[in-house]
């Protein structure tokens, strides 16, 4: 979904207080921080139309017709935010954004059915498609994939990053195989309508007049890469299929942009040619000394500090 403008709220620093609920040797870390989770988030935020509770709320809202690129840039730093932030600064971040989502409800014009932004199931379904979309991107364009030990540290990690959204972290997948049975589970509720391919097409290749030549010429890019990483049944469902040939060349290019952008100076200097606030995070992120607590917490710690710190005040 979509987070607001950076003028909404005021953001702290980036890491002050403690390593957040990763740490400085976890699998998110670097997978989150890798150039290759740009396509991996423009994959992510495609799928999530496949809900149509989810399409609904994001047609509803017009945020992203609005101004796509700032709010995809804002999204996907919260993302970032989260795996990368201390604790203080990404319970923070999840607030702000829920409280911008509670207020995206309406009808499914479809069903007739009212949805809502933050509804567990649909929050779910943005998690799950969220950090399976990052890792697959990370494994198929950048170093490949993780070692066994970290992959599974990835999946208890994607589950402590769900507590910091309305889906019971209970429902997430702990691990691929868990992940392949949840896209079964829920594929007989998954479609498409008119506002969610719409929606799609945007996203893939967003027009020029509301997102600016960068981000016009970035998303269209990308659109051909991001397509190379879907399943057979995503595509037909979506509608937005492509010759193998065009996999191939896709695959070959972004794995050549990504080796390029290994120095991370690099690295943030073109991301922040379509995500400047991404690029800013990213920056803050590599700059960051040692916080005043070098230590991991949990978001259930996070939450008893701020509530033992209003009621003092």
């Amino acid at each position: 979904m979509n987070a607001s403008a950076p003028s909404a709220h005021v953001r702290p620093p980036l890491r002050a207080n403690n390593y957040g609920f990763f740490g400085p040797d976890s699998p998110s870390w670097k997978v989150w921080a890798a150039p290759t989770a740009l396509i991996g988030f423009q994959r992510s935020v495609v799928l999530e139309h496949f809900d149509p509770f989810l399409a609904a709320a994001v047609a509803n809202s017009q945020g992203i017709y609005r101004k796509p690129a700032a709010r995809l840039d804002h999204t996907l730093a919260y993302f970032l935010t989260v795996a990368v932030g201390d604790g203080e600064r990404a319970m923070l971040e999840s607030e702000h954004l829920m409280g911008i989502h509670a207020a995206m409800t309406g009808i499914e014009p479809i069903t007739g059915k009212r949805f809502a932004a933050n509804n567990p199931a649909s929050q779910l379904w943005i998690h799950v498609t969220g950090w399976h979309s990052v890792l697959k991107c990370y494994e198929m364009f950048g170093p490949g994939p993780l070692s066994p030990e970290e992959e599974a540290q990835y999946w208890r990690e994607c589950v402590i990053a769900a507590e910091l959204q309305t889906c019971k972290p209970s429902d997430v997948p702990t691990s691929r195989d868990e992940v392949r049975e949840y896209y079964a589970q829920v594929r007989p509720q998954l479609c498409t309508s008119e506002v969610a391919r719409r929606g799609m097409r945007y996203l893939l290749r967003t027009d020029y007049p509301t997102a600016g030549a960068k981000f016009w010429l970035g998303s269209r890019l990308m659109a051909p890469v991001t397509i190379a990483t879907l399943p057979q049944w995503m595509r037909t469902l979506g509608g937005f299929n492509q010759p193998g040939f065009m996999d191939r060349a896709a695959i070959v290019a972004a794995k050549t942009t990504v080796i390029a952008a290994r120095e991370p100076r690099v690295r943030e200097l073109a991301i922040s040619t379509i995500a400047p606030l991404t690029a800013k995070t990213l920056r803050e992120h590599r700059r960051s000394a040692p916080p005043a607590d070098p230590r991991v917490v949990t978001p259930a710690e996070i939450r008893d500090a701020r509530a033992g710190a209003s009621t003092a005040s």
